[in-house]
């Protein structure tokens, strides 16, 4: 097998008494245990970036980070129809650094599983040149989806993680060995 790729899981919930963290922790285990990928975790409640954009030493290493990435996994709840403004954040602070490039969602909510959410996503990834991953991990009323430990027992949403993390293999080993440089 070839090197794994570089695969950051972007945690995109900042409120309090967040229900991310579960969510995320559940999803990292199940990527660090797929040997074709390196796994790291960004939260962004730990990642301070301006709603300004203006550029500062945290968003510089940020950008490293995202420029050094294969792939994205975002994490990310519903509120209002939507995803959270923290995300936007940092999908906005990044520019060149996303470009061609796959990203999958792994989203969680009440009765639509944060799947709106998804969905105006994939709009903004596609304005960033990245490619969105058609697999989608999602947890309707989520909070009933986890025991105490922070396992799920649901089959739909662990099948589907093993999808998304083998389309977004396939993705991430395509882009990372293009013979020409994204040309956006």
């Amino acid at each position: 097998m070839s090197t794994p790729l570089r695969l950051e899981v972007i945690v995109a919930s900042v409120r309090p008494g967040r229900f991310a963290p579960v969510v995320a922790d559940w999803f990292v285990r199940v990527a660090r245990a797929d040997e074709r990928f390196e796994v790291g975790v960004i939260d962004l409640i730990d990642t301070p970036l301006p709603v300004d954009l203006s550029v500062t030493d945290e968003v510089r290493a940020y950008l490293e980070r995202i420029d050094a990435a294969d792939a994205f996994v975002v994490v990310t709840s519903e509120y209002n129809h939507g995803y959270p403004a923290a995300l936007k954040t940092a999908l906005d602070t990044g520019k060149r650094e996303w470009r061609g490039k796959p990203i999958g969602f792994v989203s969680y909510g009440g009765l639509s599983g944060g799947l709106r959410a998804v969905e105006q996503l994939r709009q903004v990834v596609a304005e960033v040149h990245m490619v969105s991953i058609r697999e989608t991990v999602s947890f309707h009323e989520a909070k009933r989806k986890f025991d105490a430990e922070g396992e799920t027992r649901d089959g739909a949403a662990i099948d589907a993680a093993q999808r998304l993390l083998g389309q977004l293999d396939w993705w991430g080993r395509t882009l990372r060995a293009a013979a020409e440089p994204y040309p956006g």
